[in-house]
């Protein structure tokens, strides 16, 4: 655990923090054309992220008032995507903030074994606020990763509801006077793999009933509610090209040109074609289906002769 003093805040601002000390935090910082060329205005967040910083809030130590992580994924030009984190032990009082760097730097080795395309883009906390101590735990991040983000959310719900923000650092002063740092929110944005679609989809129908338990649905049923979803979408279209060649609705000629891309984008395929193709493919399903149960009996088999 490394400890740290505070600094003293500057004025009121909450997201604002200087010291007069003679050796002050020194925040890293890309010049503006740099940092537009790594960090865009958008943040990019997935929901096993946020799953994640709620679970390791639910689970903090007796008498933490917060929770503080690290956040890992890619950075491109315009945008940060953060696809991953881990929660970081730390202690704070009034008078220091303690951080066990030496777990953080552990963790983030064993992260890279498993996803080396993941490097650290941020931390985050529990809260609403930035306070003085923010500042002291970003001076570690930012030796960690060039200008990185911070995270906050709104676990205790004081606004009502998850507020979720992202800020990145700046530093303010006049130079060689007082320097103090300011943390400019970004943009966020929610995004998702097929995979992560299912659980927040899940998610969304026991919304309205939490006391209800809903289990995963079958690949057969998430099929056929995809198979829904896409008729229902395909009737809006109809409807829609309906009204334009009617006069009920006046063309409009972006959409023109989406309907234009997908209707190039469907593969001309005869029905007795695809009717053909559809067939060979239930016949591999079926084969490999048989394949896998003989095996399993072969299995079971062999485990009651070594038995005998």
């Amino acid at each position: 655990m490394v400890a740290v003093r505070p600094y003293r805040p500057l004025g009121t601002d909450s997201a604002a923090t200087s010291s007069s000390d003679p050796h002050p935090i020194q925040l890293y910082e890309l010049p503006a054309a740099a940092q537009m060329s790594v960090y865009g205005p958008v943040v990019k967040i997935h929901p096993v992220v946020l799953a994640s910083i709620g679970d390791s809030y639910e689970r903090r130590n007796e008498g933490a008032s917060r929770v503080i992580g690290t956040l890992l994924g890619t950075i491109d030009k315009h945008s940060v995507e953060v696809t991953n984190c881990f929660s970081v032990p730390h202690n704070e009082s009034e008078d220091e903030v303690a951080v066990d760097m030496e777990f953080a730097k552990n963790m983030y080795d064993l992260h890279k074994r498993v996803s080396p395309s993941e490097v650290i883009v941020g931390w985050y906390a529990t809260g609403f606020e930035i306070t003085e101590h923010s500042v002291l735990i970003h001076e570690y991040y930012s030796r960690e990763a060039t200008n990185p983000i911070h995270l906050t959310m709104d676990t205790a719900l004081q606004s009502g509801k998850m507020n979720i923000r992202a800020y990145v650092s700046a530093q303010m002063g006049v130079p060689g006077k007082t320097v103090g740092v300011m943390f400019t929110p970004l943009s966020v944005k929610y995004k998702y793999y097929d995979t992560e679609r299912i659980g927040v989809d899940l998610l969304q129908r026991t919304r309205d009933a939490p006391n209800t338990t809903n289990g995963l649905t079958s690949d057969l049923c998430q099929v056929g509610g995809a198979a829904g979803r896409v008729q229902d979408m395909l009737a809006t279209v109809l409807t829609y090209i309906e009204d334009v060649l009617s006069g009920k609705q006046t063309a409009d000629n972006s959409v023109g040109r989406y309907l234009m891309d997908l209707v190039n984008k469907v593969p001309k395929i005869t029905a007795e074609d695809f009717e053909t193709m559809l067939n060979s493919n239930i016949n591999d399903l079926l084969m490999v289906t048989y394949l896998s149960n003989l095996t399993q009996a072969q299995i079971a088999l062999n485990e009651k002769i070594v038995v005998l």
